[in-house]
């Protein structure tokens, strides 16, 4: 690099005589922790904030793209050990760190410093554990002096260890708070928001799956993980087709985040790979980089292990449920190692459902109280500290004209939960006058037998059939469901408007009583086998929000209510849909019948008289 460092560097910078600031990173879950603190530096000209990797992560995939969404100048590792800098951060202890010139800090990339690791040159015997990553001197020394400047901790029991197990360091550390945490704690507030930006409505739960890295983390499956019984196989696979068999698609949304070595270790096409029948079934794979602390504020219940993840739900009071947990891997004196003695394990041989119910129905806001205020001694004060800590370390006074400012969480774009398996729909009459019906659905994935409507008390049998998404991958599901889904604007020109491929999908699936065109958060129009044509809208929340339930649910709901023997105008005004505890009131509006085009079967039934003969069935309906 020549701009704006290198030999000849002042002969084309514009701004002279800048302190000299360096981002060091290791692999990207490093780097998140300093995308945090980047701000502490903004609005101030007399600073030029660099970064640079030092190559010798196992995870470096990734890296270059996050380091060109900074848009920080990128100095090569060898460059960047020639260089001086005033100041150097990094959220790692990877790498040739004391080859830097400039003063070091170093901060935590997770909260605290809980798991055991060892060095990459310092192996460790059979016989010995490894020690504690950012605690013990195998990290924190180098020719028996620190290796950091200052030694940035969130809590005094993290200083308390530090004591004891590297005294040596002791005095390079500094109490300044968690920047991660400060942001969760200032976004608290947004959790409505959040919720309805990953499409959770009234009356539904969000359940959020996470794991950290390596074999015996949660998405490892490595037996040894702390698995509910000795010689366990993998859990993995059990929870994933669990989520989808035993929570109802309308009343429980679920989620995974996955730790970044997860990510870039196996590569991002290869974890949707192995999520693939979990995301049909409506999951959200939720990005390595943004949106996991928002999902985690969004929660009503975390499957998670013994990653900071899981650690900081706790903290905010999120229900957490332990699927793994090794406490072999941490220092028992730590926090997280103290969650993993306190919160419920996830037992395969019971019912999921009913233990995620139980954590959350069960639990206390203040039930891990204690370890929440061990996350950070200076909550919401993190960004006033380590600009302190900063500027002092640089040698020149803050800027008064700036405070010292996190970044807020970004609102997430809005994701409704969308399932593309084949859908088994139970339905309950509630209520003839008015109409009122129950609604469960669930996801049907892979070789998972449908489910039973014996089994479910809101849907006795008799009221079960079968819905599918248009676009679904199990193709031939679609030539015997009895009610098909299409998504799509209004006006997308590809599909005409909804009424025009209403009449096409009805010629196109003949076993199909009822296809819907769902044009809009909280509404769709549907046209039956008998030619009816009518749109379905929810009324909005008290609020005056939409209702973010899913319409193919009132299009099923319609389905049932006319094999019942019901008429379509017995249906109007409106009817109500339960899902769970949440009641939706549907208008049922007939809209024109439009010209018949020519050629199509369906627009000829749907401009004569009504029918009222019933529909033809599938050979799978029941």
């Amino acid at each position: 690099m020549r701009v704006p460092v290198g030999e000849d560097a002042d002969r084309w910078i514009t701004r002279t005589g800048c302190r000299r600031v360096l981002f060091v990173v290791h692999n990207v879950t490093s780097a998140t922790r300093l995308l945090d603190v980047l701000p502490l530096f903004h609005s101030d000209v007399r600073v030029q904030m660099f970064a640079t990797c030092t190559g010798s992560s196992p995870f470096l995939a990734g890296v270059p793209e996050l380091l060109a969404r900074a848009g920080l100048p990128v100095l090569p590792w060898e460059q960047a050990k020639d260089t001086d800098f005033d100041l150097v951060v990094s959220a790692s202890y990877g790498g040739e760190l004391g080859s830097l010139r400039g003063k070091l800090t170093i901060l935590s990339h997770g909260t605290g410093y809980n798991k055991r690791l060892a060095a990459p040159d310092s192996p460790v015997s059979r016989t010995t554990e490894p020690p504690v990553f950012g605690l013990a001197p195998d990290w924190l020394l180098e020719d028996g002096r620190p290796l950091a400047t200052a030694t940035v901790l969130s809590h005094p029991e993290q200083l308390d260890r530090l004591r004891s197990t590297c005294p040596e360091a002791a005095p390079t550390a500094v109490l300044a708070g968690d920047p991660c945490y400060d942001r969760i704690l200032a976004a608290l507030p947004q959790r409505d928001r959040f919720r309805r930006a990953l499409g959770v409505g009234p009356g539904q739960r969000l359940i959020v799956v996470s794991s950290t890295w390596a074999s015996r983390s949660l998405f490892g499956g490595d037996p040894a993980g702390g698995a509910d019984e000795p010689g366990a196989a993998d859990l993995l696979p059990w929870l994933l087709s669990r989520l989808a068999a035993e929570l109802p698609a309308d009343e429980y949304r679920t989620a995974a985040v996955l730790h970044p070595n997860i990510w870039y270790g196996h590569g991002p096409g290869q974890v949707q790979a192995w999520l693939d029948s979990a995301r049909r079934a409506g999951l959200e794979a939720i990005p390595p980089l943004d949106g996991w602390r928002q999902a985690l504020i969004a929660a009503d219940c975390v499957l998670g292990d013994h990653s900071s993840v899981t650690y900081y739900a706790a903290s905010i009071g999120i229900p957490v449920v332990l699927g793994a947990f090794p406490q072999e891997d941490l220092d028992p004196r730590s926090p997280v190692a103290a969650l993993g003695r306190t919160a419920p394990r996830l037992l395969r041989r019971g019912s999921l459902c009913a233990q995620i119910d139980r954590a959350i129905d069960a639990h206390h806001p203040d039930r891990y109280k204690a370890l929440a205020e061990q996350t950070s001694s200076s909550p919401g004060e993190s960004a006033v500290l380590l600009r302190r800590l900063f500027y002092d370390l640089m040698g020149i006074p803050e800027p008064e004209a700036h405070p010292a400012l996190l970044d807020p969480l970004p609102l997430p774009p809005y994701t409704p939960t969308r399932v593309t398996a084949p859908i088994r729909v139970l339905v309950r009459q509630l209520s003839a006058d008015p109409p009122e019906l129950a609604v469960t659905r669930y996801a049907v994935v892979g070789d998972a037998p449908d489910p039973d409507p014996a089994r479910d008390p809101a849907a006795p049998a008799g009221t079960a059939h079968s819905a599918a998404d248009e676009e679904t991958r199990e193709t031939g599901r679609l030539s015997v469901a009895d009610v098909v889904v299409r998504r799509a604007a209004e006006d997308d020109a590809r599909l005409g408007p909804p009424a025009a491929w209403a009449s096409e999908a009805l010629d196109r699936y003949p076993y199909c009583g009822l296809v819907a065109y769902v044009d809009g958060p909280d509404r769709c129009v549907v046209r039956t086998r008998e030619g009816d044509l009518v749109r379905l809208s929810a009324a909005t929340d008290p609020d005056g929000r939409p209702d973010l339930c899913d319409p193919a649910v009132y299009a099923s709901a319609l389905h049932a209510w006319l094999t019942d023997g019901h008429t379509l105008d017995a249906a109007l005004p409106a009817i109500t849909v339960r899902t769970g505890t949440a009641a939706h009131h549907v208008t049922v509006e007939p809209l024109p019948q439009p010209p018949p085009s020519a050629g199509s079967h369906a627009s000829d039934s749907a401009s004569s008289p009504r029918s009222r003969s019933a529909p033809i069935r599938s050979p799978f309906s029941s």
